[in-house]
């Protein structure tokens, strides 16, 4: 009888302690990160999904709009990694750097992944394929970069 007894009282007692642990909250899990493009301010725990995405903005003034009109060019087109991302008139230029994705602007937003900044190539060539500028600019998570081209 004794045994049975204490048979009752530990089921009892796992039982008890099953229903008790099923009553945990789960946690929520994202990414924790509010520079990310997908910040989930809900998330416990960081799962390492954080995704970004930097912004920059090509300019030039009227000094160098002038130069590049009386250099004969019309047109530019601009290129990101070798991918053509926008073209302007030569005589379209800023008074002081624009807004990315302000009107007649040549704003390019890249997609990031899991890194906060990316290092990429750039390349700006007229209407016959004369190439006006190249280097490299660095996009940065949640940020406008200006980058002011001189002729």
């Amino acid at each position: 009888m004794k045994n049975v007894v204490k048979l009752i009282i530990c089921i009892a007692l796992v039982s008890g302690i099953a229903v008790l642990d099923s009553c945990k909250k789960s946690t929520i899990k994202g990414c924790k990160d509010p520079d990310s493009k997908n910040y989930n301010s809900k998330a416990e725990e960081d799962d390492g999904s954080c995704a970004y995405e930097g912004s920059m903005v090509f300019w030039y003034d009227q000094a160098t709009s002038d130069s590049l009109v009386a250099d004969g060019a019309n047109a530019l087109t601009y290129y990101v990694d070798g991918v053509v991302v926008g073209s302007s008139a030569t005589s379209v230029y800023w008074t002081g750097a624009p807004n990315c994705g302000q009107s007649g602007s040549v704003t390019i937003n890249k997609d990031l992944g899991s890194d906060k900044n990316r290092t990429a190539t750039y390349s700006v060539k007229d209407e016959t394929g004369n190439e006006y500028w190249s280097g490299t600019v660095i996009f940065t998570a949640n940020t406008c970069t200006a980058t002011q081209l001189t002729y």
